[in-house]
């Protein structure tokens, strides 16, 4: 059986920044992905937003590591060379009845610590983006948008010139994990860790079991579908456009990407199937009424042959449909009893803008007690 330091599974944005982080702080790092190439499910099927962090319950997980995240992500784009660029989001109300909803909305970013949200008034909107239809918006001079995919060639490229490596086409099969054990098997040989993270994504909790055996603590995984449509022809906005968020999203919301292309989503599409194995990211032409509807609310000249069916991601959900969303989970020694090991459970929106800040949080949780 072979010995490792450390393993980190999943070569996702987060596991790519965890593994960067615990190979800058000394250790030798292998990251063990089931997929051909790093990066290829949720990291690479998203809006490459970078968020202020406004959305979250004070106090949160989410909140407090999307402030930070936003904050280290914008230095290393900077540092590294990473295309992204901080245009800026406009939350918007599109009716006089949503005003008291933006208004909390402004007051909660407050109270995360967000850069300060500006207040819009729909004379100063019809300046702004004339196409837009609203009585008022908050500005996010915070958000921004990034090359998904730049980034994680970049949290790559530090984890090598550390020593770590990445080690694609090995899907952690099952193992042991209990307080003498952390065993890893993959197809054809086992391996023996210091200390393991489950950064597997879509496929976290059912890593988890298969690694610890059926236990109360580990979650239920529910998954959302998020369509997206892109926008034929140039879009007439220059920054992002929010609606106001919705249960279990932000509501579709039109973003641009590094060329100034539009595209609109994501929506929730609860899925019934608890099986992150057979996941469907097709999307249908069925959605583009629905598309259009919700779009028209602040864009009304939005015609809808210039929608065009786009991509899907899946949202790793620990909650029910119905249910009020919750935090992420880092779950380490004082949950199950393993030291040296942590999984990281429910890492949706904002986990790519956190990703940096999750890094920082889980290399010192690991080391603090695995010297």
């Amino acid at each position: 059986m072979d010995k490792l330091d450390a393993v980190v599974i999943g070569a996702g944005v987060v596991g790519l920044a965890v593994a960067r982080a615990l190979a800058q702080a000394g250790r030798e790092v292998l990251v063990l992905e089931k997929n051909t190439r790093f990066g290829e499910e949720t990291s690479a099927r998203n809006s490459e937003v970078i968020h202020a962090g406004l959305y979250y319950p004070q106090g949160s997980l989410k909140a407090r590591s999307c402030v930070r995240g936003n904050q280290r992500l914008y230095a290393y784009c900077q540092e590294k060379g990473v295309t992204h660029q901080r245009c800026g989001k406009l939350i918007v109300a599109t009716s006089s009845e949503q005003l008291d909803k933006l208004k909390a909305l402004q007051e909660k970013a407050q109270r995360n610590g967000c850069i300060p949200l500006e207040w819009r008034s729909k004379e100063e909107l019809a300046v702004l983006e004339p196409e837009l239809q609203a009585e008022a918006a908050l500005f996010s001079p915070a958000t921004g948008i990034i090359d998904s995919h730049g980034l994680m060639l970049a949290l790559l490229a530090d984890l090598e010139a550390a020593g770590g490596q990445l080690a694609t086409a090995n899907a952690v099969t099952g193992g042991q994990l209990n307080p003498t054990d952390r065993i890893l098997e993959l197809e054809g040989f086992s391996v023996q860790a210091n200390l393991v993270v489950n950064a597997a994504g879509l496929h976290a909790p059912e890593l988890a079991r298969k690694l610890h055996g059926p236990q109360s603590w580990i979650p239920q995984p529910y998954f959302a579908k998020g369509n997206y449509f892109s926008l034929l022809g140039k879009p007439p906005f220059k920054h992002l456009i929010y609606p106001l968020p919705e249960a279990a999203g932000l509501g579709i919301h039109l973003t641009l990407d590094l060329q100034g292309r539009a595209r609109f989503g994501p929506d929730v599409e609860w899925l019934t199937t608890a099986n992150a194995d057979t996941l469907d990211y097709s999307v249908a032409e069925s959605h583009r009424a629905a598309f259009a509807e919700a779009i028209r609310n602040y864009w009304p000249g939005l015609k809808s042959e210039a929608l065009q069916p786009d991509y899907a991601g899946i949202r790793p959900k620990l909650s029910a449909p119905g249910s009020e969303a919750m935090d992420f989970q880092l779950l380490n020694e004082e949950t199950h009893g393993c030291p040296g090991v942590i999984h990281l459970l429910g890492i949706e929106s904002p986990g790519l803008t956190a990703s940096l800040a999750l890094a920082e949080i889980v290399t010192e949780q690991l080391l603090s007690n695995n010297q």
